[in-house]
Order: C-alpha cells, then sequence, then structure tokens
C-alpha cells in the first residue's frame, strides 16, 4: 500500500512490521507448547476437544491446563457453573429472573471458550485445517463434534433472528461448547 505522505508511509511500514514480528513470535510460542505438551497426561484430552469447531490448539491448551480432568466433573452443568458461563438467577416466591452470568470460577478458561464461539457465526462445515484435526480422532470424537458443529451453527442463526445481542449468543454458544467439551473428554481414555 503507498500512502499520500512519507510520513504516513513510514508509520504504515513500522505497523506492518511489528504485527509480522508479533505474529511470528506467536508461531514460536506455539510449536515450542507443540513440543512440551507431547508428554503431558492430559495431551489426549488436548487433541480431542480439538474435534470442535472454534477450539483449535490455542484455545484447547489453556481451556484444559485451566479445567484439569474434566471427567471429574459430573455433568456438563457443573463444569457450565465452575466456568461461569451460567445465568445468575434473581427470585423471590413464585417469579424467576435470570440475569448476567455469573463468571465466578476460571476467567482465562471461559475466555478461552468465548473466542473459540464466535466460530459458529457461520454455517456448519469442515474445513481443511478442520478435516486434519479430525483425522487425529475417534470416530465417537467426531461424531459428537458434528453434532455440536451442527447444534451451535444453528443455535446461534436462531438466537440472532430472536434479536439477542450477539455477545449474549457467543456466551450461551461457549457454554454449551463446555458441555460438548465434557462429553467429548469422556471418550477419552486419561492416564492417571
Amino acid at each position: 500500500m503507498v500512502c499520500p505522505t512519507p510520513a504516513q508511509q513510514i508509520v504504515f511500514q513500522e505497523y506492518v512490521r511489528a504485527v509480522s514480528e508479533h505474529t511470528e513470535r506467536l508461531q514460536r510460542i506455539e510449536a515450542e507448547l507443540q513440543d512440551q505438551v507431547q508428554t503431558w497426561r492430559l495431551y489426549p484430552v488436548v487433541q480431542a476437544v480439538q474435534a470442535m469447531r472454534g477450539v483449535q490448539f490455542t484455545v484447547a491448551i489453556p481451556l484444559i491446563a485451566e479445567l484439569g480432568d474434566l471427567t471429574r466433573f459430573d455433568n456438563p452443568r457443573q463444569l457450565m457453573s465452575y466456568l461461569g458461563l451460567t445465568p445468575s438467577e434473581h427470585s423471590s416466591g413464585e417469579r424467576r429472573r435470570l440475569g448476567a452470568i455469573t463468571k465466578a470460577g476460571n476467567s482465562f478458561a471461559r475466555r478461552a471458550l468465548i473466542a473459540g464461539a464466535w466460530a459458529y457465526r457461520y454455517p456448519a462445515k469442515v474445513s481443511r485445517h478442520l478435516q486434519r484435526r479430525l483425522e487425529q480422532v475417534s470416530k465417537p470424537i467426531q461424531e459428537i463434534a458434528w453434532k455440536a458443529q451442527v447444534r451451535l451453527c444453528k443455535r446461534y442463526r436462531q438466537l440472532m433472528a430472536r434479536g439477542k445481542n450477539a455477545n449474549q449468543v457467543v456466551v450461551a454458544i461457549a457454554r454449551e461448547i463446555a458441555a460438548f467439551s465434557w462429553a467429548i473428554a469422556r471418550e477419552v481414555p486419561v492416564v492417571h
């Protein structure tokens, strides 16, 4: 791109250079993480949850690192509650009103799930990158991941059509990603 003045061109080139340096740094960190995580006992779970759309390596690692073994939760509701993804409740007598999410629990894992949830804005499909991740997991996990993708893409469209705020919709999708992650983790044998 050519800018109108030499000063603007210099500033633009500095921005491009800064972005390139950060991208290279992230790639180095991700490669190092990829090497280090190979021997981790929860690595099979990290690989398995990556079968879901929006849960690539940079979402799966913080999620599992922060939460540990997902099967320690008796059901998905406990996991959602632990993550602070459940609505708060204001009740009095017969009246029951749900409010914003509680934000209790692990904020880092919650943010990772919310970042991944934005992928469900688009129609269900298996991209080239997702296909490579799917090839690494068993058939039952692939089926759970596809079921999740179809359901969550449809749910995103339905909630948006009802006039919900996009951020609220994404939080609702993140809540369900947590549930599907729990279901996937139950299919993975973890070495203790």
